[in-house]
């Protein structure tokens, strides 16, 4: 893959995005190039022009120095008007699309399938959220920013230097260019690789260092904690010599920099007397023969970090981009028709690396207001019915039909945030009566009430602070405040005691009145409402029964009692 498909995502966000602010702040570079140019180089000039003409009394009285003084002032603020413009709106431009950039990479890794995928290795989602991020910064202040720079840079040697002799000017400008942009694509050439290096070697070391500060009972009872200790040592020392290969590469960089100086000024100084001798130019205009390409090389300086950083910027882009290309996994499931709330025909769903299908030739059909219990035993696919219905995963063969439901599932997810807040997941609108409302049908609102900070109590990582039956009852609160036409619960109330249990499930009742409720379960209590059984077996539908029907009270009699 090369890199113009790798950074056209990017590039094509940033031109929807911010291309005005962009555009302005390239152009603000530009200017403050050229205005430092402009005055070094009529600096150099006043200042020889001014030894000269103070030889003679005759000469300092008919010698101007207004103008040229008035010129450099007014260069002197537009440069510093400029540079100020210019990181203001680079920085501002950069950073909100950054901003942006999360965003929709966070959107991205929560469609469905993508969510689900993610979820086999959650550090994932965090590196491409803040170091691959962060990366991307470099494309546009330490790339796209002193091109354009070193662009404006050559128009000015190759004009000044030009107009005293075009040759002069079109070889200084030349070389100019060669060099400036040849050595750093050398050094991005060069760097590509310990960048890339460094990249995977700071994630790997954050990653045990998390796992070790975060496992540590788990890997003393295993007896892995010096075994994890070392792995932690190991990646440090690979991330420290991809830092030794990157710093030797910008040493050999700042020499070559610091020797095309030399030969620019001594290129450029040989073609001024060479001029001065045919008489072709006088003291004062080679002084800022001299300066100009000095001030010019301040550009390539800064595309030279820019170029050390590109392999890491690639990375990025190459891990970042396909996600903001790509569009969602699979749709969600289209509508049933009237009367049902969800259909399955001929389905079936292979989870990679499993030779065995999950499930096989389902069909299925759940009516609009229907309560259905999905019985079976572990293992059977009662989840990924769920899951199939609720759009998280696309079905392998098969079509699928279904109503906008909600999925609870068996893992209770909570954020490190206030109580509320994790509430108004569900509904970002509701006000404070609400909450309490559905708090109090999963028994919750007396607790919250006696907290001193009441629902802006704030959670710990995981809903740290609150039981594991306080946390799967706040996860119910949030589903009853989902107005959603389908509830696909999986095992709701697993891990509640039998009093609270069958609190929660009153509420459900109550709450789901009109609602289909689809629940995969082994406790009886909770298929106890359902109007129909059906039974999941090694990943095929093989019974059904309605509620009244030979064989229902027999198969609710076998679940698992309270």
């Amino acid at each position: 893959m090369s890199a113009r498909s790798d950074f056209k995502p990017l590039v094509r966000l940033f031109l929807a995005e911010r291309r005005g602010m962009l555009a302005a702040g390239l152009a603000l570079s530009c200017v403050t190039l050229l205005a430092g140019v402009a005055l070094l180089g009529i600096s150099g000039w006043f200042i020889t022009a001014t030894a000269l003409a103070g030889l003679s009394s005759a000469t300092a009285l008919a010698f101007d120095v207004f103008a040229p003084a008035a010129a450099i002032r007014l260069l002197a603020i537009s440069r510093t008007a400029a540079r100020y413009g210019e990181r203001l709106t680079t920085h501002d431009a950069a950073l909100a699309l950054l901003a942006g950039l999360r965003e929709r990479l966070f959107r991205g890794w929560a469609q469905p399938g993508a969510a689900e995928a993610l979820r086999a290795r959650p550090a994932k989602l965090l590196f491409r959220l803040t170091a691959d991020i962060d990366a991307l910064d470099s494309l546009y202040l330490r790339l796209m920013v002193p091109l354009a720079a070193a662009g404006a840079a050559l128009l000015a040697v190759g004009v000044v230097l030009g107009l005293m002799e075009w040759r002069i000017g079109l070889g200084l400008a030349a070389g100019l260019a060669l060099a400036g942009f040849g050595l750093p694509l050398v050094c991005g050439l060069a760097a590509r690789r310990p960048a890339r290096r460094r990249a995977y070697g700071v994630e790997r070391l954050r990653a045990r260092v998390i796992d070790l500060m975060a496992g540590q009972t788990d890997l003393v009872m295993a007896g892995r904690l010096d075994a994890q200790r070392v792995a932690v040592a190991e990646a440090d020392r690979a991330a420290a010599r991809a830092d030794d290969a990157l710093n030797r590469i910008e040493v050999t960089a700042s020499i070559g920099f610091g020797a095309l100086s030399a030969l620019l000024l001594a290129g450029t100084l040989l073609a001024v007397a060479w001029l001065m001798e045919r008489g072709a130019i006088d003291a004062p205009l080679a002084a800022l023969a001299m300066l100009v390409p000095l001030a010019a090389l301040e550009p390539f300086a800064g595309l030279r970090r820019g170029a050390l950083e590109f392999g890491r910027t690639l990375l990025a882009a190459r891990r970042v981009g396909p996600r903001l290309a790509a569009r969602d996994g699979h749709a969600l499931p289209p509508r049933p028709p009237a009367g049902l709330a969800a259909t399955l025909s001929g389905v079936g769903v292979r989870h990679a690396g499993r030779g065995a299908p999950v499930l096989q030739d389902v069909d299925l059909q759940i009516f609009a207001g229907e309560r259905v219990a999905l019985i079976g035993p572990s293992g059977a696919g009662k989840s990924t019915l769920l899951a199939l219905l609720a759009g998280e995963i696309a079905p392998s063969a098969g079509q699928v039909t279904s109503t906008p439901g909600t999925l609870l599932t068996q893992t209770t997810e909570l954020f490190r945030d206030t109580l509320a807040d994790n509430l108004r997941l569900a509904a970002p609108q509701a006000d404070d009566a609400h909450l309490f409302a559905a708090l109090a049908a999963v028994g919750l609102d007396d607790l919250v009430r006696a907290l001193p900070a009441g629902l802006q109590t704030r959670l710990g990582e995981a809903g740290l602070g609150l039981s594991g039956g306080q946390r799967r009852r706040l996860a119910l609160a949030r589903l009853l405040l989902r107005e959603t036409p389908l509830w696909l619960l999986d095992e709701p109330t697993d891990g509640l005691d039998a009093a609270s249990a069958r609190h929660v499930l009153q509420s459900l009742r109550t709450a789901g009145a009109g609602r289909t409720l689809v629940i995969a379960t082994h406790i009886r209590r909770e298929a106890e409402d359902a109007d129909r059984l059906v039974v999941v077996k090694d990943g095929r539908v093989v019974r059904q029964w309605r509620r009244g029907e030979g064989g229902f009270a027999a198969a609710l009699h076998a679940l698992r009692a309270d």
